[in-house]
């Protein structure tokens, strides 16, 4: 990947970060987390340009300058037999994690969850607190299918103990009415929807203070308004399912 090229194209031309993405098929969250990083700007100065490509190669820099003989003397003492036998290779045995930048949670996270740490690397606090919304409004639109109490004749019936005997077998039964169905969904859905409104304002917070861009803000107010209609039909529901209650 010629990150420099891509970096050129980004601040001498009018694409946009997404846009960017898309056409040298990079995730967004990986270009965005590499523009912050590196500085990446349409109006930079040739002499800012040049001062941040400076830093980026010297952090790529390893091991002492040219000519440097601060280790001269420092080797092996004479005779010493160490890797006497050992015929190099590849490097560390299969497996070997040392190098890896998640390594030390390797050694007690199962594969699959040290995987997901290093695919979330590159994705923002705000991209984060975003997964966090969407995962807690996913589970709300799921609860109304699951949850959902049709009517006041909507009774469960579970069975919850049986035995056979010798006078014969016995059940016992729980049953759950249609009122307490429908309190436990709404009292339910009442908690999920102000986790949701408190990760909301989380990231409107950071909107705020200037860590998104128009679409991250665009997204937000979308989402604020399906919310609300949410709520709206909450509240018609309640009142729908007392008075067929009451009659």
């Amino acid at each position: 990947m010629d990150w420099s090229a891509i970096r050129e194209e980004y601040e001498t031309t009018d694409i946009s970060l997404t846009d960017l993405a898309d056409k040298h098929g990079i995730k967004y969250p990986t270009i965005k987390s590499r523009k912050q990083r590196q500085g990446w700007d349409k109006d930079a100065s040739d002499s800012i340009k040049d001062a941040s490509n400076v830093k980026d190669a010297s952090q790529k820099r390893r091991g002492p300058p040219k000519g440097s003989r601060n280790a001269a003397g420092h080797g092996a003492p004479k005779g010493n037999k160490n890797a006497l036998g050992n015929s190099g290779g590849a490097g560390g045995p299969y497996g070997n994690d040392k190098a890896v930048t998640h390594g030390f949670f390797r050694k007690f996270l199962p594969d699959d969850t040290a995987e997901i740490m290093d695919a979330i690397e590159d994705r923002s606090p705000l991209d984060m607190i975003w997964d966090q919304i969407m995962i807690q409004y996913a589970a709300i639109l799921r609860a109304q299918q699951i949850m959902f109490v049709k009517d006041s004749e909507d009774v469960t019936k579970v069975l919850i103990e049986s035995a056979d005997n010798a006078f014969g077998g016995s059940e016992k039964w729980e049953y759950q009415h249609a009122w307490d169905k429908h309190a436990t969904f709404m009292n339910a859905q009442s908690r999920a929807m102000t986790t949701l409104q408190g990760l909301i304002k989380r990231y409107e917070e950071m909107c705020r203070l200037g860590y998104a861009d128009e679409e991250q803000q665009l997204r937000i107010s979308k989402l604020k308004a399906e919310v609300a209609s949410m709520d709206k039909a909450k509240m018609v529901e309640s009142v729908v399912f007392k008075d067929d209650l009451h009659e």
